[in-house]
């Protein structure tokens, strides 16, 4: 990057946190002093901004850099990331959106807590949440450094340290004053800006091509040095192992998203489960046309610039988006590939504070709302209190979100997201189908079913390549690795499941349980027509 691409990022990343820090003193002049205003922003979001909120939570610069950059170099085995991480929309609208708003309040807890005894699952639950949304912030604190870092010319360890410690102070700004309401709109501006970019980066490698999609792939076929294999699967799931950690992740990508706390939490902000279910379909449109627009990229990067040339400016292809639009602005030294260069890397960098802000606010609500309210016993809590709680615990969250980030520097973070949507798919999603689902589900089932879940999900990362055993792994020199795959989800996810169904068939049966029955028939009843909701 030359002086004037820095310098534009840098300016454009300065308006973009200027706007957001405005919004968040407009939001912070209302009252938060209730939860529901604090989690859930008043319930007042209609359905178009919910699910440009739901997709600006969902879009991280991941998506935006990461997979065109997989797809650049491994082409249709890079397309596949996209086709899990849209997919998992139809389990959230099918099972989760409106019974989900209809049975919660603020967190997943919430939804168990209905009908089963309160303390022990509500402390499950939100062990459960906590962890996934620090697995997930810490991942995005990694990957702040890394990519602003290397955007900005710089990759020592001092500008990713000063970079990761600049998004946490930012993101508690954003939630302890701010709260859903700030969040959201963040989200949304964040929506906004990405799409802008992904449209007018995709419009310039169409005309590049002149509309012809045949030629784009044949060019980009002869360019990767693959041939017509880089179109056809092989290149990366080739053997069995492969392909097995291939379903592995998938199966963690398509049912995790649907156990993400900061996914759940935005179906507490809109009024009806109608209007729930109409954001998910907003935010389906959203995301399945970036993930459109995100194949064309890839394969235009690979067009372009080639795939050794992707390769050779960051191994893992995370620059293949902004090496595209300097090269589709004009080149190196134009004044449109400057302006081009750097406005996606402000688009990086928002889309790294929104995600990070609405992972804070879930975490901080499943801290404050589950696991104080469930542990203190202190008399006369208040709902205010509460939601002091949530800004305190969003400021220890992001403390040790920049802590976690700096220590955990070179860690992959693949790996990190891959296990925060194993976790969330081995030990929320199970529980969540359930309690929903199942007549006879207990309180044993459900705390079973998410510790049966999380603890194999942790353990068989730690005793995969991914953390020794090979050249990449965490710790290289040793190797200790017992589990051949790399994503946990392929054995975790049934455990989950399994141990839900072990513990509830071990609990006394329903008709000797003081109102069981009666709390999963005014459960059902909420669920399926909103009868009661909040």
């Amino acid at each position: 990057m030359t002086g004037d691409q820095q310098s534009l990022a840098l300016l454009l990343f300065g308006v973009f946190v200027a706007a957001t820090l405005g919004i968040t003193t407009w939001a912070g002049r209302r009252r938060h002093g209730s939860p529901e205003e604090f989690y859930a922003g008043g319930r007042l979001f209609s359905p178009m901004e919910n699910g440009f909120a739901l997709a600006g939570d969902y879009l991280s610069a991941a998506s935006f850099l990461g997979i065109s950059g997989l797809i650049a170099l491994f082409g249709y085995d890079g397309v596949l990331y996209c086709v899990g991480f849209f997919v998992a929309w139809l389990v959230v609208l099918l099972l989760v959106a409106e019974l989900v708003r209809n049975c919660g309040r603020f967190t997943l807890a919430d939804v168990l807590a209905a009908r089963m005894r309160e303390r022990p699952v509500r402390i499950a639950a939100g062990v459960s949440s906590v962890t996934v949304c620090v697995l997930y912030l810490v991942a995005q604190m990694v990957g702040a450094g890394s990519l602003v870092a290397l955007l900005i010319g710089e990759t020592g360890g001092r500008a990713r340290a000063w970079t990761v410690i600049g998004v946490g102070t930012l993101m508690v700004v954003f939630v302890a004053l701010g709260g859903m309401r700030a969040t959201t709109w963040i989200q949304i501006v964040k929506a906004v800006l990405l799409m802008g970019g992904a449209i007018t980066l995709t419009t310039l490698v169409l005309v590049r091509f002149r509309g012809d999609l045949d030629a784009l792939l044949s060019t980009a076929a002869h360019n990767s040095g693959h041939g017509v294999d880089f179109l056809a699967p092989g290149l990366t799931y080739g053997g069995w192992s492969a392909r097995l950690d291939f379903v592995s992740l998938g199966l963690a990508l398509v049912l995790g998203t649907a156990g993400l706390p900061h996914i759940l939490s935005r179906f507490c902000t809109v009024p009806t489960a109608r209007a729930a279910r109409r954001s998910v379909i907003w935010s389906i449109g959203l995301i399945g046309g970036f993930y459109l627009m995100t194949m064309v990229l890839g394969f235009g990067a690979a067009a372009v610039l080639g795939s050794d040339a992707v390769r050779a400016s960051h191994t893992a292809g995370n620059t293949a988006v902004p090496l595209l639009a300097l090269d589709l602005g004009g080149g190196a030294g134009s004044t449109g590939g400057t302006v081009l260069f750097a406005v996606v890397a402000a688009i990086a960098f928002a889309a790294i504070l929104a995600v990070v802000a609405g992972i804070t606010l879930a975490s901080s609500a499943s801290v404050a709302h589950d696991l104080y309210g469930s542990l203190s016993r202190r008399a006369g809590r208040t709902p205010r209190g509460e939601v002091v709680v949530a800004r305190i615990a969003a400021v220890g969250i992001g403390t040790a979100a920049i802590g976690l980030g700096l220590l955990a520097d070179d860690l992959n973070v693949a790996f990190l997201v891959g296990l925060a949507f194993a976790a969330a798919a081995s030990a929320n999603l199970p529980v969540l189908l359930y309690s929903l689902f199942w007549r006879r589900f207990t309180a044993r089932g459900a705390v079973w079913s998410v510790y049966g879940g999380l603890l194999p999900a942790v353990v068989l990362v730690v005793l995969s390549p991914v953390v020794s055993g090979g050249p990449d792994a965490i710790f290289s020199g040793v190797d200790f690795h017992l589990f051949p795959l790399q994503n946990p989800g392929l054995v975790s996810v049934p455990l989950g499941f399994l141990a839900g169904w072990l513990g509830t068939v071990t609990s006394p049966a329903p008709a000797d349980v003081p109102g069981h029955a009666a709390k999963h028939a005014e459960t059902e009843v909420r669920a399926l027509t909103g009868a009661g909701a909040a």
